[in-house]
């Protein structure tokens, strides 16, 4: 029955074994470049003008994308190499019952992002349905693509991919791309957008943390994708070049719309001020459906990834039922929450897995050799088991460099003021993590290697 309608097999957070991996390059290229298309992209790149010129806000979006969708295709091969979910990666590192702490914490950004989305969605549909039928209907949309991205969830990545992503959603959103890339530059006067200063505001480095947490917020979620990859080149190229793509493209879109249209971000206002500059563009109405189309893609990603990182804690439950129930807690969401504080929310992203990334990095690529035992990872009393369940050495590193993110860039609009934000606090609290932890595994282990030999 499951071949007829086409739904996978359930590995739950089980190693997918090497015949049942079918994502190419072509299929993990066209997954994350179509991920990669998204109003909330587009939103960011509003952040960086007029606090930044153009020029410098363009810089920022290449050095931020290059950073971010290396470390994206980084763990993504790790993910290609066990076969395993990001969450299950963390139990070499944080211990088993260790592990339940970064779960925790992406199931919540997680339902966070897939709430936004629905959000953005059912704002673009509303402002269709006011200016095609004079029918203003936010609720009903909420529910309309709550149900249908759950469904999606439910029909998991490898059926999304080849069904509906390559044979039609990536050939839509291209096109759509080029027009909007075409009616943009048209429209305005680019080259005195150029000529426009910065004020100040937005300094180049915390600039390239916006930039740069984007692909990392999709880090927890990966190798939830990477272990469907026919190998570790498909893996790493399709993953990290097929978000590079679109990233650059849409961050530097908002960038000239927000500057261009001086849109500014409201997260109280009904209907984004993206999506009625969008509109106003020449075939901005038809752009917009299409891209509104796309946009269930990151929302499908989203509520797959809860399941399956949920599974990491609870694993005897099924990843489409709990794709029903984190659906339904987003359509409740979405229902009653303003999209409010958006660039905190992803600072607080970044402080929270970048310095985690670097710990996972230094585990995998330099203590261990690229090696994971897979029975251990899911054996109480392994070798990943620490003191009872938990790696402490690792967690008080992850817990520092989660403090020494928000030190240098802190918490803008929370009012929180970073130390150093001109610094960026991506790279710092990585190279934090990774170095760290590669220096107090190698002493842990020059002591185990002495105490072997004395005996």
């Amino acid at each position: 029955m499951t071949d007829i309608i086409g739904l996978p097999r359930d590995h739950g957070i089980k190693p997918v074994p090497s015949g049942e991996r079918r994502l190419t390059f072509v299929d993990t290229f066209v997954l994350w470049a179509d991920l990669g298309v998204s109003f909330l992209v587009m939103v960011v790149g509003m952040f960086l003008v007029p606090g930044l010129s153009l020029a410098g806000a363009l810089a920022a979006i290449l050095v931020g994308a290059i950073i971010g969708n290396f470390l994206l295709g980084l763990v993504a091969t790790i993910g290609s190499d066990t076969g395993v979910p990001t969450m299950v990666l963390f139990r070499p590192v944080l211990g088993l019952r260790g592990s339940y702490a970064p779960t925790v914490l992406n199931v919540l950004q997680l339902v966070g992002w897939a709430t936004f989305e629905v959000i953005v969605m059912a704002q673009a549909a509303t402002l269709l349905s006011q200016r095609l039928f004079g029918v203003d209907s936010y609720l009903g949309w909420v529910v309309f693509f709550s149900v249908l991205t759950t469904l999606m969830a439910m029909g998991g990545p490898v059926l999304v991919v080849k069904q509906w992503m390559e044979k039609f959603a990536v050939w839509a959103v291209l096109i759509t791309m080029l027009w909007l890339t075409i009616a943009v530059l048209s429209t305005y006067d680019v080259g005195a957008l150029f000529a426009k200063r910065g004020t100040g505001e937005m300094s180049f480095w915390l600039a390239v943390d916006l930039v740069a947490v984007m692909p990392i917020s999709w880090v927890p979620l990966v190798a939830d994708y990477s272990r469907l990859a026919t190998s570790r080149r498909a893996a790493f190229l399709g993953t990290g070049f097929g978000y590079f793509v679109s990233h650059i493209w849409f961050y530097a879109l908002g960038a000239l719309l927000g500057l261009s249209a001086a849109v500014t971000f409201d997260p109280n206002a009904p209907i984004s001020p993206l999506l009625a500059a969008i509109a106003g563009l020449t075939a901005g109405w038809g752009a917009l459906l299409i891209l509104l189309v796309a946009e269930t893609d990151e929302a499908f990603a989203n509520i797959y990834s809860a399941a399956v990182s949920t599974q990491n804690i609870v694993m005897r439950l099924g990843q489409r039922a709990l794709a029903g129930i984190f659906g339904a807690v987003v359509l409740v969401l979405a229902a009653a929450v303003p999209m409010v504080q958006y660039e905190s929310f992803l600072l607080l992203i970044g402080s929270v897995f970048v310095p985690l990334l670097g710990i996972l990095a230094a585990d995998y690529f330099l203590l261990r050799s690229r090696l994971y035992i897979a029975e251990g990872l899911y054996r109480v009393g392994g070798q990943y088991w620490y003191t009872g369940g938990i790696n402490w050495t690792a967690m008080g590193v992850w817990l520092v460099g989660f403090v020494l993110y928000l030190v240098i860039a802190g918490l803008p609009q929370l009012g929180l003021a970073g130390l150093a934000p001109w610094l960026g606090a991506t790279l710092p609290s990585f190279l934090f993590g990774f170095l760290v932890y590669a220096a107090l595994g190698w002493r842990i282990a020059s002591r185990k290697e002495r105490s072997v030999v004395r005996q």
